[in-house]
């Protein structure tokens, strides 16, 4: 047991905090738009480095442009405990998914310094790079570039569909892709982030924080479905290759070969562009992104050989070419039990009711496990709701699972290796 368990977070300023981020990106009654390297993400990473400034944190800006902030211990031999998410939104998002991991890591370093702790180890903030789907095609940017898992040709080489060089926004944001090769951490003894559920097991529960001591298994595959185009008028439809025709096939085959499987495997498209996109014009061609969601990987693995089976049998009876690209094979991933029980000890300490459950979306917490001590905690999510402008956690349970980890950071700072 350890001391300090009277301390707790400023609900009313974190909540304060939420609502002033909400405002960069944001769009009346269209929920918020910031992606990455966006102009409003440019803003908001210099608010957060500004506030940052102003609580005296050491700062720092890696290659890829992931942000780290750290809370110094007295010995300066001490390895870290890193805390934080993402600032980043998808299209038409919600104002918690990332920002709210994000700002409860700068509450929960706000309210030690207000309250004079000391701890053992380094206690540093990260707001992860390009956590969600982009217009780079490289999801978990951040958190991938720090655990080494995408090289410096593939970034490098990035562009996104206006032509920009990946190299030149990253610099902009304050990072240089020339440096990657100093990006590696070895000095990082745990890694804890909050987010919200995204999903409702535990608002069926009747639970405001569930602890996460798994990741499923993420596959996706760039897809091109290519016809011709011709003339919409002219052409028979006997003499058609619509592109668009068959890529409605390709959407209806994946939904009906998943949902065969009865568990909890998913499988989405939910990205689609049409060419030319004109109403007079036969469509010539679809891109579009599968995804496949399970914590099997011999589920994914079957259902992603059936699916490009079927692919196959569409593109010779439409006559169309179908080909496909994989962007991301990320495996399931099983938490820290050690960091999982930290979680679980702190709730309970506090009284505060709690499951233990995966979570099915991806988050950085899944490769800063191959590099350390990683486990999260999820607030509830009303009506499931996320990746929408109706997406909402409420105060009352934001406070339990912020102080469920705040007491969880004492404990590992408490129980955890000192040194690097």
């Amino acid at each position: 047991m350890i001391e300090n368990y009277s301390i707790n977070i400023n609900i009313d300023r974190l909540m304060e905090e939420i609502e002033y981020y909400a405002q960069y990106g944001q769009v009346p009654n269209e929920g918020i738009t910031r992606p990455s390297f966006s102009e409003e993400d440019y803003k908001v990473r210099n608010i957060f480095i500004n506030q940052l400034e102003q609580m005296g944190l050491d700062i720092k800006i890696d290659a890829i442009s992931n942000i780290w902030a750290t809370l110094p211990s007295k010995n300066k031999n001490a390895s870290t405990i890193v805390i934080g998410s993402h600032l980043d939104t998808v299209p038409n998002g919600g104002k918690f998914d990332g920002a709210l991991g994000v700002l409860v890591a700068k509450e929960i370093v706000q309210t030690l310094q207000e309250n004079n702790v000391s701890l053992n180890h380094h206690l540093e903030i990260v707001s992860f790079t390009a956590e969600e789907p982009n217009d780079f095609n490289i999801s978990t940017m951040g958190s991938r570039a720090l655990t080494e898992k995408l090289s410096y040709c593939q970034l490098v080489n990035a562009t996104d569909s206006k032509g920009n060089q990946l190299s030149d926004v990253v610099k902009k944001a304050g990072g240089n892709l020339d440096n990657l090769s100093e990006i590696k951490r070895n000095d990082i003894a745990a890694y804890i982030e909050l987010h919200i559920e995204q999903g409702k097991r535990l608002e069926n529960q009747n639970i405001s924080i569930g602890i996460v001591d798994r990741i499923v298994g993420i596959y996706r595959d760039q897809v091109q479905v290519i016809g011709e185009a011709n003339h919409s008028g002219t052409t028979m439809m006997g003499d058609r290759a619509d592109a668009l025709v068959a890529a409605s096939e390709l959407v209806l085959a994946v939904e009906r070969i998943t949902s065969q499987f009865g568990t909890d495997a998913v499988a989405t498209i939910g990205k689609l562009d049409l060419y030319p996109n004109a109403a007079n014009i036969i469509p010539g061609k679809v891109e579009f992104i599968l995804e496949i969601r399970s914590a099997s990987k011999q589920e994914r693995e079957i259902i992603k050989t059936k699916i490009h089976d079927e692919f196959k049998r569409i593109q010779k009876e439409r006559k169309v070419a179908i080909l496909t690209e994989n962007i991301l094979d990320q495996q399931e991933c099983t938490f820290n039990q050690e960091i999982v029980g930290l979680l679980q000890n702190a709730a309970e300490s506090l009284n505060i009711p709690h499951t233990t459950f995966a979570s099915m979306a991806g988050h950085d917490a899944t490769h800063l496990a191959d590099i350390t001590k990683a486990a999260m905690i999820f607030v509830k999510s009303i009506g499931g709701k996320s990746h929408c402008p109706e997406e909402l956690s409420l105060p009352s349970d934001i406070e339990k699972a912020a102080n469920t980890m705040l007491h969880a950071v004492l404990l590992a700072d408490a129980k955890l290796d000192r040194l690097k």
